[in-house]
């Protein structure tokens, strides 16, 4: 005979109090739900503990957890199923309302699908509600008294305990959709990213890209460092990024800095960390960039600017993967492959002694020369083709350059390289009402034509009076200085042919070159260019 357990306040406290402990521990409401049943089961008597989880979907409960150590059955508890007014269950997901029951066998409405329960005994079945009202689950036990006292302690306690269980799956719920929608956004990101600067990014048709990009696909297999070399603004940043995203490390960090923005002192503390109090302002430790890239990519862009002692610091990590935060005595190894890039002539700078030979060699282990965009002026239309592509995205309408606008293009010496071309057509499309890029459109910030412009001669001046030299003809072959004649006679016969298109009339040929009258004058008068007649 079973001894009749006596329901007190402590005892329903004692257990509500393990029971949101329990609760507490996880948020995942699979986990507790077992252990929350046991403790019904043992501390309050009420055995054969359900609990039932509304599926939206089907609009059906399903069964989440069931306390019965008796029950043996090769049907998996996930299978049981109950109908909206199916069984007791059923009945409380339709109305709403709990079910305290004397006697369960007095009950037609019950579906013994389990057979754990004593058709002698009470019964109690409560809801799960949300904060809308809404019935998203079922929990039952059957308790071991009849006193009717009893049950209607029981009743509430189960009521309190339904709501902590509510609260605990609303929340799990909630979790799992964010976790849900963070981790389509990140798969969405990754896309992005490997779009945008993998090898797609990469445009040219000459044959100097064509082997440049076989060079990054070679190299993206492995971890050797890389030093991209070639002037500002020929997309050195590009070539990192396409090298990392087509790497196996494509899915670890990826981590840049300019070392040319910040001082030797401030460029420590950014690429190593420091620990807090390690100097004025250190108020708590910090990650460094390489720590961050750990497993990941580091790009270390103008690495030519930093300084002979700041180089001997950065040869450790370079060669044995550690290094120590500033302030700190514990080594830190990262697993990281670096990526550096200059616009500098390193191997000039090394005899000159502003570059260390130890760090440059490290470096210069699989180098890639990118060439000035003046030698590949065939590039032009892919390279104008991509870039007003990405501006009708952004600009949300159709964008075209015709072809006065692309010879116009293709006639400029580019110092300032493909970013000096992303920058024209930027500048002509915001410009255009219409969508359609014409040479009236298109400002070449012609240097030369600075300088021609501060120090005009006048229309009588001699015809031998020299051009003034400009900064932005750099010699193809070594391309760090010096005049490249080829440069001035594709300016002359840029000029020329604004003349042929205008008819000989100067004023007009100007407008074509967003030149003034005085400006193409000078021109035609250093060039020697014989005006014809028409």
């Amino acid at each position: 005979m079973h001894k009749i357990p006596i329901i007190t306040t402590d005892l329903l406290l004692s257990a509500l109090y393990r029971v949101s402990t329990l609760l507490n521990q996880s948020l995942d409401y699979r986990q507790t739900l077992a252990s929350v049943m046991k403790v019904l089961h043992e501390e309050c008597h009420l055995s054969g503990g359900l609990v039932t989880i509304l599926d939206k979907e089907k609009n059906i409960m399903i069964i989440e957890s069931v306390h019965a150590p008796d029950y043996t059955s090769n049907t998996s508890l996930k299978t049981i199923t109950y109908k909206q007014g199916e069984g007791l269950v059923g009945s409380v997901m339709e109305n709403g309302g709990s079910i305290v029951l004397p006697n369960l066998g007095n009950d037609p409405r019950f579906a013994d699908k389990l057979a754990i329960y004593d058709y002698a005994k009470p019964f109690i079945c409560v809801p799960l509600k949300s904060v809308n009202k809404d019935v998203i689950g079922v929990l039952c036990a059957q308790p071991n008294t009849d006193n009717e006292l009893d049950l209607s302690a029981l009743h509430k306690l189960l009521e309190m305990i339904a709501n902590l269980l509510t609260v605990n799956i609303q929340l799990a719920h909630n979790v799992a959709v964010k976790q849900q929608r963070l981790e389509k956004e990140r798969d969405g990101l990754k896309r992005k990213v490997r779009k945008d600067y993998g090898m797609s990014s990469l445009v040219g048709r000459t044959k100097v890209m064509r082997e440049i990009f076989d060079q990054v696909r070679l190299v993206s297999r492995w971890d050797s460092t890389i030093l991209i070399r070639g002037e500002s603004g020929t997309g050195k940043e590009v070539i990192a990024n396409a090298i990392h995203y087509n790497s196996p490390r494509a899915n670890q960090p990826f981590v840049k800095l300019n070392c040319a923005a910040l001082p030797d002192n401030l460029l420590e503390s950014e690429l190593f960390g420091h620990e807090k109090g390690a100097f004025t302002g250190a108020v708590k430790q910090r990650k460094g960039r390489f720590e961050l890239a750990d497993g990941g990519t580091i790009f270390l862009d103008e690495i030519g600017e930093t300084s002979p002692s700041f180089q001997a610091k950065l040869l450790r990590v370079l060669q044995e993967k550690t290094f120590d935060r500033v302030g700190g005595t514990e080594p830190i190894s990262v697993d990281v492959r670096v990526i550096a890039a200059t616009n500098r002539h390193l191997e000039q700078e090394v005899i000159d002694g502003n570059f260390r030979e130890d760090i440059y060699y490290r470096l210069n282990v699989m180098p890639i020369f990118l060439p000035p965009l003046r030698d590949r002026i065939d590039d032009i239309p892919a390279l104008t083709e991509f870039i007003l592509d990405k501006l009708s995205g952004i600009q949300k309408r159709e964008l075209a350059v015709n072809e006065q606008a692309m010879s116009m293009l293709m006639s400029y010496h580019w110092p300032g390289n493909v970013r000096e071309l992303e920058n024209t057509i930027e500048r002509a499309a915001v410009l255009s009402a219409t969508g359609d890029i014409d040479g009236s459109l298109i400002r070449l910030n012609n240097s030369q034509s600075l300088l021609t412009a501060a120090f005009m001669p006048s229309q009588s001046s001699s015809v031998n009076n020299p051009a003034p030299f400009s900064p932005c003809h750099t010699d193809r072959n070594n391309g760090y200085g010096g005049i490249n004649l080829e440069m001035d006679e594709n300016e002359r016969k840029r000029v020329i042919n604004a003349l042929e298109q205008s008819g000989w009339v100067k004023a007009k040929a100007a407008r074509l070159l967003n030149m003034t009258p005085r400006q193409i004058a000078y021109r035609i008068q250093t060039m020697n260019i014989e005006m014809k007649q028409i």
